[in-house]
């Protein structure tokens, strides 16, 4: 077998022959080992290479989040591709706007994925798992040296334009990510991580290789339900455990499992994908008196930004936290000065793990990847965050809001203007406006807005059969409301502030 070709492989080629009868990835009955698990990626490297894959070409990989996902990303790695990982829900029009952005060579996925797209959506050559990929054989030729500079992965997430934007981290972006968060966590070889989130998530991808990284056991979780989750706590004894706040909120919900049973191996929790309800994180921790909790906030362009630690959670149970470890924060204001103590200004990053742009849009890099100022390297960017929060004297960032038009929907970033063009596109809107409300119990839903093109004929449920069938179920709205108009601003255009129910 060829020599290690680059750090994002180098753990798991290393535990294949460290640890190789260590468990790596359960999925569901299925428990692979880190021997089998490194010999997976190397056939699915070699199947790719045989296809045809050039150094830099794009993998674009729709599968569920399972065993072969991961030795597919890894394999990728292997063989010199850039992996284009996809969230499982998405629909034709997504898939398809990624692989033509992504200039994807290769689409990895499954028989019955493949059945229900459209052939316009697929881009680049077909390989299915199993049948194209398991039944490669393990050599594959080793690409040229990668350097740590080099693209890995491209995550794509909504965009301001109303697209999904792809972006872009290298190998050494994914190996600082790895290394601090599994350094500030203090995971070792004996951790046993539920994993909830995708693997198209920057968070579900970090647990996936810091589990990797220290050789531990990452346990796959599909269904994301309250009594299934708790179930596999208890079975695995798990002892880490991320989520989004929906999650948290469903947990503790007044038919969960979770108000009456106890996690003994539960050590850690961690937050991201939105503010932890005050409410629900009391009533997480009456019930894990002995687990410790991470609230973490993080964008994809520079994946962690900061994190509190669990001994500050009873003084500042709503704070973002300070600086991740290697990483420098600053809070700008709109003329680029660096803000004083608890004055609000724009959240901007520098540190490894600032990504290296987005994908195939080099102006919108250019807006968010900007020089640094305050570093004595040349060459140092930071990124803008456009999240407005304040620093206090002591170093602790808070969060206050949100400087652009993007949403955070139970964990996930989104446009409205993404779910307004869906709701256009069905023919059964004359105007739309998608707006977040926020619940009593802290959680936030997304409303569509409608006025009906037929007002007489407009059946709410034709409306949202068509936004399930056109979206993935996370952009889906919770709620849709009808108006007969909407308010106008003194030029004509809607005032989305002024749009209620």
């Amino acid at each position: 077998m060829p020599i290690l070709i680059s750090r994002t492989t180098a753990h798991l080629r290393r535990m294949g022959l460290e640890k190789p009868h260590h468990p790596a990835i359960v999925d569901g009955t299925s428990i692979v080992d880190y021997r089998r698990l490194d010999q997976m990626a190397a056939a699915y490297a070699a199947s790719l290479q045989k296809n045809g894959l050039q150094f830099g070409d794009r993998v674009c990989l729709f599968l569920d989040k399972s065993v072969a996902l991961v030795a597919a990303l890894y394999g990728t790695w292997l063989a010199g591709g850039v992996a284009v990982p996809l969230f499982p829900e998405l629909r034709d029009a997504q898939v398809t706007h990624i692989g033509h952005d992504s200039g994807c060579q290769f689409f990895v996925t499954e028989p019955r994925r493949l059945a229900r797209l459209k052939p316009e959506s697929i881009h680049g050559h077909v390989l299915l798992v199993p049948e194209q990929l398991e039944a490669a054989p393990s050599h594959f030729d080793e690409p040229p040296q990668i350097e740590g500079g080099d693209p890995a992965i491209v995550l794509y997430t909504s965009g301001s334009t109303g697209k999904p934007k792809g972006i872009c981290l290298s190998h050494d972006n994914l190996e600082a990510g790895t290394r601090i968060v599994a350094r500030y966590l203090e995971l070792s070889s004996e951790e046993r991580i539920l994993s909830v989130l995708p693997f198209n998530f920057d968070y579900g991808l970090n647990q996936l290789l810091t589990s990797v990284y220290r050789g531990a056991t990452l346990v796959l979780e599909r269904t994301g339900l309250p009594a299934e989750i708790c179930r596999t706590l208890i079975a695995h004894r798990i002892t880490g455990l991320a989520g989004v706040p929906p999650l948290w909120l469903q947990l503790v919900g007044r038919f969960s499992p979770f108000r009456t049973m106890d996690f003994p191996h539960l050590r850690y929790l961690t937050n991201t994908g939105g503010a932890f309800p005050v409410s629900v994180l009391d009533q997480i921790r009456q019930r894990l008196p002995h687990t410790r909790i991470f609230l973490m906030y993080g964008l994809t362009e520079a994946f962690r930004s900061s994190y509190l630690p669990p001994e500050e959670l009873d003084l500042r149970p709503t704070s973002m936290g300070i600086a991740i470890p290697e990483t420098r924060l600053e809070v700008l204001a709109p003329q680029g000065d660096a803000c004083g103590p608890d004055e609000i200004g724009e959240l901007v990053h520098s540190g490894p793990t600032v990504a290296m742009g987005y994908w195939n849009n080099p102006r919108a890099t250019a807006a968010t990847f900007r020089p640094d100022p305050f570093s004595d390297r040349a060459g140092t960017r930071m990124v803008h965050s456009g999240d407005r929060v304040r620093r206090d004297a002591a170093g602790y960032f808070t969060f206050v809001g949100r400087g652009d038009k993007m949403l955070k929907i139970n964990g996930f970033r989104l446009n409205p203007e993404e779910v307004e063009e869906i709701a256009y596109a069905s023919g059964l809107a004359h105007e739309a406006i998608a707006k977040p409300q926020t619940e009593r119990d802290g959680s936030v839903r997304l409303v569509l807005h409608v006025v009906p093109r037929d007002p007489e004929a407009f059946q709410p449920r034709d409306l949202l059969a068509y936004c399930k069938g056109h979206m993935p179920r996370y952009m889906v709205p919770a709620k849709l409301q009808v108006h007969a108009s909407f308010p106008r601003t003194a030029t004509g255009k809607i005032a989305r502030e002024q749009v209620h129910p």
